[in-house]
């Protein structure tokens, strides 16, 4: 096996990244696109201050880049700093009052009721579905193989996701015409939602409610709908399933037995199917334009699987053995966060440093920012997995890297979804090599998550050992 180490890279790689302005010109710049790209926004000085005020509007934007302060405003004991309005506003049409967006003493209720179903993401049960999901996507894409023909790496990847997190919450393939309508609708979504609609953002006041346009409304129905047609199906079955969907259905409230109703359980999947689909996708969609972009990083991930999971498959324990793999979608999380903010908004005055802050300012919390601040990473824009090897430890600054989040409501699935992009990237890179079309017109943009401005098209070939 070739070597892991970063002598095998030796120049490295800046990906597509920030494009800083100073604040004004970053706001003209951002006004002018129109295409709702809150990265834009950010100026030069945002990725080297601790404490900085964000652009001009008429709450006051404070984004908080000191991991200490991070780390104790997503703890938020005394629940001073629920999510924004403005991201419950925009989410509340998909996933409605659920434990995405819930605050205070609903979110615990909700917490103390789906608890049970966290279980159901343990890998050793998860894993079959994942690794049969991928079998099914090597299929489709040998006949991308055959043809030649060019598809979108986005859809691909959210189709495989979507699978995935389908298979897991109610033990069922979802149907390729259904899998693409759901990433259409998400596309939809994340593209039109009023949460990053630069005029409310600067003009409106704190905790207005925001009403969302109909292609928005229309894109959360459809998705709403397939996990309705899914959980409809599930309980018509009448079997005694063992997954998410059952466990939400059967959830009470251990203090007073309150159960979901059938649209309630519907806003608790959907919670699934965001986290657990959108933001995967998101982040794979980038590690394999980087290794088209880089083939020496894609050949070091196949060198690394052909040498520790020799078989055509991988088992669940040979993935906690492909430490390159791993470190690859680690390094992508770091500079292509799939929640690019984690905006929260001051319930009190509160005071950060110099800054007071009034009741309804915004806390911006951008993994982002964080991930590439000047002072808390070396090389913080270029792409370079083997920073996360153990005897590179002392280079990380705790509590820099967030991109499952920190505190009592860190994402409890980011040990599924880096096992489920390792044995992805694995599985798909021993085997094929992708090429991308127009990659100088790649760029990131920040809406829902951190997804490129336009969808990235590519062609597939097979490795030639695999041929």
């Amino acid at each position: 096996m070739r070597p892991t180490r970063g002598s095998d890279l030796p120049d490295l790689y800046q990906p597509p990244g920030p494009d800083p302005l100073p604040p004004l010109a970053a706001l003209v710049r951002t006004a002018l696109r129109g295409e709702g790209n809150l990265l834009s926004l950010l100026p030069a000085s945002a990725y080297q201050v601790p404490f900085g005020p964000l652009g001009y509007s008429r709450r006051f934007i404070l984004i908080v880049n000191d991991p200490e302060t991070v780390r104790a405003i997503l703890a938020d004991p005394d629940d001073v700093f629920p999510k924004s309005d403005l991201m419950v506003g925009a989410l509340e049409p998909l996933v409605g009052d659920s434990i995405f967006v819930s605050a205070g003493d609903r979110w615990r209720a909700q917490r103390r009721m789906i608890d049970p179903s966290f279980s159901h993401m343990r890998l050793s049960l998860a894993y079959p579905a994942m690794s049969a999901a991928v079998d099914d996507m090597e299929a489709r894409l040998d006949e991308r193989c055959r043809t030649g023909e060019m598809f979108s790496l986005d859809m691909m990847l959210g189709q495989l996701t979507a699978d995935i997190i389908c298979r897991t919450v109610f033990s069922a393939s979802l149907a390729n015409d259904a899998a693409r309508d759901v990433f259409e609708s998400f596309a939809v979504f994340e593209r039109s939602v009023a949460h990053v609609e630069l005029r409310r953002l600067i003009f409106d006041k704190a905790f207005t409610t925001i009403p969302q346009s109909r292609p928005v409304l229309e894109a959360c129905a459809r998705i709403r709908h397939h996990i309705g047609a899914l959980l409809d199906r599930h309980l018509a079955a009448g079997a005694a399933f063992d997954d998410i969907a059952a466990s939400v259905i059967g959830a009470r409230d251990p203090k007073d037995q309150t159960v979901f109703t059938r649209e309630e359980v519907i806003d608790q999947l959907g919670v699934f199917f965001l986290a657990g689909h959108e933001t995967t996708a998101s982040a794979l969609t980038w590690s394999f334009f980087i290794t088209a972009m880089r083939p020496e990083i894609a050949d070091r991930i196949e060198a690394e699987v052909r040498d520790r999971a020799p078989d055509e498959t991988i088992s669940f324990e040979q993935t906690r053995h492909l430490t390159f793999s791993r470190n690859v979608f680690r390094e992508t999380l770091r500079l292509y966060p799939p929640i690019t903010f984690l905006p929260r908004v001051a319930l009190k005055p509160v005071r950060f440093g110099r800054y007071q802050l009034r009741r309804g300012s915004m806390v911006m919390i951008a993994p982002w920012v964080l991930h590439r601040h000047s002072a808390l990473w070396k090389n913080p824009h270029a792409f370079d997995p083997d920073r996360f090897l153990p005897e590179r430890e002392h280079e990380m600054t705790p509590g820099a890297y967030i991109p499952f989040g920190i505190g009592r409501r860190v994402c409890v699935g980011a040990a599924f979804a880096t096992t489920e992009a390792t044995l992805i990237l694995g599985r798909l890179l021993r085997r094929y090599r992708f090429s991308v079309d127009h990659p100088e017109r790649v760029r990131p943009v920040a809406r829902l998550t951190t997804r490129p401005a336009e969808e990235v098209m590519v062609r597939v070939r097979r490795t030639s050992e695999a041929a």
